[in-house]
């Protein structure tokens, strides 16, 4: 007996069914704002990852030599392959692109609540355009895929930031500050108490005072304060980019989602402008459901021509979990609109009857075990089938099938010739 590796899952049909809608309300909402969908390969070249977060990354990679004495990794995110994508077409791609793609990732770490070695995300990502609008219609894109599966705005906001406004305010202070170090620990100022983070900022090259002077500004959330604060054209023109976001996104209609929070870094160093995270309204979730931004400097340093992008990605590791706090995650069971049920030597009709149906496209099954009437009775409401015709050589003999509705257990007979009929979803009660 072979045991399942740890931070891998298995998905049964019930569940799986769950997930499949939850991935296909996502993957809609992308759809409908003209994003098309991609595919792209599960192994990569290492390099596309060490050279650009250097070798120790590959502790977090499933990496190996290949025989072509490749140094080759399972794919751990889309963001360089979709870069390594647009580079590879350049100029015979029309602007902007917008590409979305379903797929698995694998990252060698600890596994814990919402995290797994092997995860599942859908990515959506827009090249070509530095318009706030561009911005605010990815953003417009994720409010909409959560909406579509039945969350409201009190399930979840998103907690939106520009990376120029920690940078800015970062490099206003008269000190040589390590900005990327400084924007990792306010990336886990959640997970931080108060006095470890300080220490934690102090140790980025700010005193103890700069830290506390920087945290009180920053957790203010007020615009207009943290300008006077920095007294930087930096931070001045990334407010005025983020006040330029948020008022496209009232266009989009999905400005109440939004919530100011200069606090909100996202750790990955390519974020360049506006950068956003989902959370949980209630807090129940404690940690980010899933989160995007600005990236304008990626396809450049791919080798491509300056390119500006912005983009999201939502896992379906942590998003199941907001959906079930909320009370809107499918239901995790199979379902059959009709089962077939034959008795006797009644295949040629049974099945021009499941053809009949499936061509209508219902879900079908008929027996395809020789089993007995009541194990194929007990087979159907194992499967949550709605309706069983029942096509046996008795009822035949006398040019009828039986109809019978599976929740209320009432059935009646039906002549063979007119099964399905005319109806596109034939049930007991037409022809009761």
């Amino acid at each position: 007996m072979y045991d399942r590796l740890k931070g891998f899952r298995d998905f049964y049909p019930g569940e799986m069914r769950a997930r499949r809608r939850t991935m296909d309300a996502v993957e809609d909402a992308a759809r409908r704002y003209g994003f098309r969908e991609i595919g792209t390969p599960a192994l990569e070249r290492a390099e596309m990852w060490t050279d650009k977060s250097g070798g120790d990354i590959v502790t977090e990679l499933y990496d190996f030599e290949d025989q072509g004495g490749r140094h080759v990794t399972l794919a751990p995110e889309l963001t360089p392959t979709v870069a390594r994508m647009v580079v590879a077409r350049g100029q015979a791609l029309s602007k902007p692109i917008k590409w979305y793609s379903t797929r698995d990732f694998w990252r060698y770490e600890e596994p814990q609540s919402g995290r797994n070695r092997e995860f599942y995300q859908t990515n959506v990502d827009l090249f070509g355009s530095s318009e706030p609008t561009a911005d605010a219609e990815v953003l417009a894109t994720a409010a909409d895929a959560l909406t579509g599966l039945g969350l409201t705005g009190d399930d979840f906001e998103f907690r939106v930031s520009h990376r120029d406004v920690l940078g800015g305010v970062l490099n206003s202070f008269d000190a040589d500050v390590q900005v990327r170090d400084a924007i990792r620990v306010v990336d886990k100022r959640a997970k931080l108490d108060y006095d470890d983070y300080i220490d934690r900022l102090a140790g980025t090259g700010l005193s103890v005072a700069d830290a506390e002077a920087f945290d009180d500004v920053v957790a203010s959330n007020d615009l207009d304060e943290l300008v006077d604060f920095a007294e930087s054209e930096r931070v001045t023109d990334a407010v005025a980019n983020l006040r330029a976001v948020l008022d496209a996104a009232e266009d989009y209609g999905v400005r109440d989602y939004l919530t100011v929070s200069l606090a909100t870094a996202r750790g990955l160093d390519y974020y360049t402008g506006v950068v956003f995270e989902c959370f949980d309204s209630t807090g129940e979730v404690g940690r980010s459901v899933f989160g995007g931004g600005r990236y304008d400097d990626l396809i450049e340093s791919f080798g491509g021509q300056p390119t500006p992008a912005v983009g999201f990605a939502v896992g379906y590791s942590t998003l199941p979990l907001l959906c079930q706090r909320a009370g809107v995650w499918p239901e995790e069971e199979v379902r059959t609109d009709y089962y077939v049920l034959s008795v006797g030597d009644v295949r040629d009709v049974a099945s021009r009857v499941a053809r009949d149906l499936r061509e209508r496209g219902h879900v079908v099954e008929s027996d395809v075990a020789d089993r007995s009437f009541g194990s194929q009775m007990n087979y159907a409401d194992g499967v949550n089938a709605e309706t069983v015709v029942i096509v046996g050589e008795r009822d035949l003999a006398d040019g009828n099938v039986t109809v019978k509705d599976m929740d209320s257990g009432d059935q009646v007979q039906v002549p063979v010739d007119e099964f399905p009929g005319e109806y596109d979803e034939p049930r007991y009660a037409d022809f009761d």
